[in-house]
This record gives structure tokens, C-alpha cells and sequence, in this order.
């Protein structure tokens, strides 16, 4: 299915590892230059000049933090100087938590929301704008099963990821004039390195190891009964992205192998 993307410019945050990663490679397979930002200069730039030489598109990379406004100042230039503007933008970036809420300290409620709220707002307010200029475009917030089925041991992740679900409702009814197509997507359980980091936490002087850990996490919340690969998630990604999604606006899927427990 050709997928109508060519020569689009898709900006995405958090795109060198893991979920970002996939949509980079994704996108890049159909044909969309990308404008990938990540905080490891290294990796970044390997990544970029990797998927510039496979699938012969532009590729650009800018290593900053997306959680300042200097970082999200940076990309915006950046897109701006190589491209002109972008026609879809990846709100990646995000890492899970591990606190109480009794005993995590204002400091760290703020890295949360300016990482998984305030990152994807001013990148909004900076790229929309272009967006409406070029004829129209899409953001996708990539939020999580938490922000409606939290986990206990995260609960700055999953109030911080349930703002950003809300947060893409509200900017999808104020873009769609502008034919800018706004969604939110929420993956349940993804073999991801921050799931790795996460289990490892869990399970540090315990006899289970974290691989052990993670299926019965999969055991025990997915009838599916594993994780996804992060390219499955990508392939949604990937397809909201495209006009063949063309009446998808302002909606929240779920791609998790069963594990929501409520219907929505």
C-alpha cells in the first residue's frame, strides 16, 4: 500500500532508540525525510547517517533536550534551516518513572511534565503554524495504556502521560481548520530499553531476573502474552501519518494486545 508520504518532512522526538526509532524507520521506508531529535549526540548521529544511507532519504539530526526550551528551540531551528518547515511532527520523547507520590519531590513532578506535556506544547506552537501554510498536516502524541490503566509504581508517568492524551483532544479541535490532524496513540507493553531499565530497577537484589520479570508482566497483564516489537507500534504510527487516515482526528488508539481492561 503506498502510503502517499514521499518528500514529507517528519519531525520525531526521541528518535534514536526504541518506539521513535521504529517510526524513523518506518516513515523513511515510504519515503518522508526526517528531523530526528535525541540527547545522545553519538547515537543520533550513527542513527541518522544509517537510515540516510538504507533507505536514501534526507535525514537530519539535532541532539538536544526536548524537555527545555532551549532543545525544542534547537529543533524548530533546525527544521526550519534544512527544511523549511515539517508536514508531521512525533511527539516521542518520554521515559517511565519509579516514586511514591508521597515522597517524590516537586523537582521531579516538573522534569515529568515538561518532558511528556510541555515539550509536545511548544513544539506545536512552533511547527503548527508552518504546518497550516504548507496545506495541512499531523501530529501524534505517543502516550501510553497508563495515562488510562496506570501501574502503581509510575504514578508521575501516568498522570503526566494522561495531561498529554488530554492535551492532544484539545489541540486536534483547535487544528483541525487548519486540515492538521491531531491523535494520540497509547501502547500498552513494548520491548523497549526504558522497559529494560525499568525491570532492572525492579528486580535489583531479588533471585528474578528482569527478563523473568518481564513476562510475567506480559503473563500477567496481556492475554496477547508478550510484548510488542516496537516496529508493530511503529506501523500504526505510520499509517495515522498518511491520508488514508484522513478521518482520524482527535481520537486515541490503543495498541496493546488486550491488556485494557475497560472499553473506550
Amino acid at each position: 500500500m503506498d502510503l502517499q508520504l514521499r518528500g514529507k518532512v517528519a519531525v520525531i522526538t526521541g528518535g534514536s532508540v526504541g518506539i521513535g526509532l521504529a517510526i524513523a524507520r518506518g516513515l523513511a521506508a515510504e519515503g518522508a525525510d526526517l528531523a530526528l531529535c535525541a540527547r545522545d549526540a553519538d547515537r543520533l548521529a550513527t542513527v541518522a547517517a544509517g537510515l540516510q544511507d538504507e533507505f536514501g532519504v534526507r535525514v537530519t539530526a539535532t541532539a538536544a533536550d526536548v524537555a527545555t526550551e532551549a532543545g525544542t528551540a534547537a529543533l524548530v531551528d533546525a527544521v526550519g534551516t534544512e527544511y523549511g518547515g515539517a508536514d508531521i511532527l512525533i511527539n516521542n520523547a518520554g521515559t517511565g518513572s519509579e516514586e511514591t507520590i508521597l515522597e517524590a519531590p516537586d523537582e521531579r513532578w516538573q522534569a515529568y511534565w515538561d518532558l511528556h506535556v510541555m515539550a509536545a506544547v511548544r513544539l506545536a506552537r512552533a511547527l503548527a503554524p508552518g504546518m497550516k501554510s504548507r496545506g495541512g498536516g499531523v501530529i501524534l502524541h505517543n502516550a501510553s495504556i497508563c495515562a488510562t490503566q496506570p501501574l502503581g509504581y509510575e504514578p508521575i508517568y501516568n498522570v503526566t502521560k494522561a495531561a498529554l492524551v488530554m492535551f492532544s483532544k484539545c489541540l486536534a479541535n483547535e487544528l483541525i481548520g487548519d486540515n492538521i490532524r491531531v491523535n494520540a496513540v497509547n501502547p500498552g507493553l513494548v520491548m523497549t530499553p526504558d522497559w529494560a531499565k525499568t525491570a532492572k530497577l525492579l528486580t535489583a537484589d531479588t533471585d528474578v531476573s528482569w527478563q523473568e520479570h518481564l513476562q510475567k508482566v506480559a503473563d500477567d497483564n496481556a492475554p496477547i502474552g508478550r510484548f510488542a516489537d516496537p516496529e508493530e507500534i511503529a506501523n500504526l504510527f505510520v499509517f495515522l501519518c498518511s491520508d488514508r487516515a484522513s478521518y482520524c482526528v482527535g481520537s486515541t488508539y490503543y495498541i496493546d494486545g488486550g491488556w485494557l481492561r475497560v472499553t473506550t
